[in-house]
């Protein structure tokens, strides 16, 4: 099998409502779709996503700027293929969009050998388990007030989920008030109960002092772990925050390949790891992370990518949580099936969930 070409797509989606985090405000999100065409009509597919529209052209020219390093390759020869493409990045680095550009052309590699030979990535990783704790992170924003944030917790135990993630950097006269945080947290815990899985992100918006102020005051309510505490280039005050506090700090997924997270293993500087397909440089470099996460035994937790991460989630011995967002839901023909909590890994060629012609048509980006 030889790959004959590929197919770039951008997308966008607009949100009904815009999402505000302590550092970010979102009105839509937009993906690069790839699809991989080979000469025995096999089709890979791969996808980026970013926040900005605007850097879509970019992304699509990263990804077809590697054509070259594939075009008559064999996907089966992935390991090599990211090799020589991440040899070929040299000149810009190995962090940022050259990461983003690799991990399309990964992802639908590892699709097509998946295809090719009628195997799930999970079976061929070897299969650790065939479901996944899942943990709802498509809401439960800064911008809710203490009722709506009550009130979508509720649905979201009604929905199933046994595990939800928050978000924190509620302000107070412009300033992160560690006051009105604690207050919202105290809503949720209140809203589903003891048992119920909880998690706290802040989105790099706090300081390291502030962030462990905040840490200390959150341990009452029996966090799974504090993310992203401070800026994520900050691996030292991450390490700091997570010195000082006993909630685990959560972080990784503005990390790229394996020697930022060895850096962040080394330092110190979070508990559980959260490697993001797009910036870790794909399935091949997801997959030795994980490994080295393990041999430390650190938990890693999947950043987006539900889908295809779900395969992940199957194989690896080291992740606990699947995240949950919906973000990318609208582009598949598969949807995913949950039971007690659990998101089923789907047993089912290659990433095991494949584009929607009709919603690549619906959300395509018309220029």
């Amino acid at each position: 099998m030889k790959i004959t070409g590929l197919r770039t797509t951008q997308l966008q989606i607009p949100f009904e409502t815009p999402i505000r985090t302590a550092i970010h405000y979102v009105e839509s999100v937009s993906f690069v779709a790839l699809q991989v065409d080979t000469d025995e009509g096999l089709v890979g597919e791969g996808l980026v996503w970013c926040m900005n529209p605007a850097r879509l052209p970019v992304l699509e020219a990263m990804i077809q700027s590697l054509a070259p390093k594939v075009l008559g390759r064999d996907p089966h020869e992935h390991a090599a293929l990211w090799a020589e493409m991440w040899a070929d990045v040299n000149f810009f680095g190995h962090k940022g969009i050259t990461l983003f550009g690799i991990n399309a052309i990964d992802m639908a590699c590892w699709d097509l050998v998946g295809k090719a030979n009628n195997l799930s990535l999970c079976r061929l990783l070897g299969q650790r388990r065939d479901r996944i704790r899942a943990y709802h992170s498509g809401g439960l924003w800064v911008s809710l007030s203490i009722d709506e944030l009550q009130d979508q917790a509720k649905d979201y135990l009604a929905q199933g989920f046994r595990a939800m993630k928050m978000r924190l950097g509620k302000a107070h006269e412009g300033k992160p008030s560690v006051a009105a945080d604690i207050e919202r947290v105290a809503a949720v815990r209140e809203a589903i109960g003891a048992d119920i899985a909880l998690m706290a992100d802040a989105n790099q918006g706090f300081t390291v002092n502030h962030a462990i102020r905040m840490g200390r005051a959150l341990e009452p309510y029996n966090l799974v772990w504090f993310e992203e505490p401070v800026q994520a280039y900050d691996l030292e005050g991450s390490a700091r925050v997570a010195a000082e506090i006993d909630t685990p700090i959560a972080s990784g997924e503005t990390e790229y390949a394996r020697y930022g997270f060895r850096d962040m293993i080394e330092r110190g500087s979070a508990d559980v790891l959260m490697p993001d397909l797009e910036r870790v440089g794909g399935i091949t470099e997801f997959v030795k992370v994980a490994h080295m996460a393990d041999a430390f035994d650190i938990p890693i937790s999947p950043h987006l990518y539900t889908e295809q991460c779900l395969q992940l989630c199957g194989a690896l011995n080291n992740i606990e949580y699947s995240e949950f967002m919906p973000w990318f839901g609208p582009l598949y023909n598969e949807k995913m099936e949950m039971v007690d909590g659990d998101f089923l890994v789907p047993d089912r060629p290659g990433l095991a969930f494949t584009f929607d012609p009709d919603a690549i048509e619906r959300y395509r980006v018309r220029t």
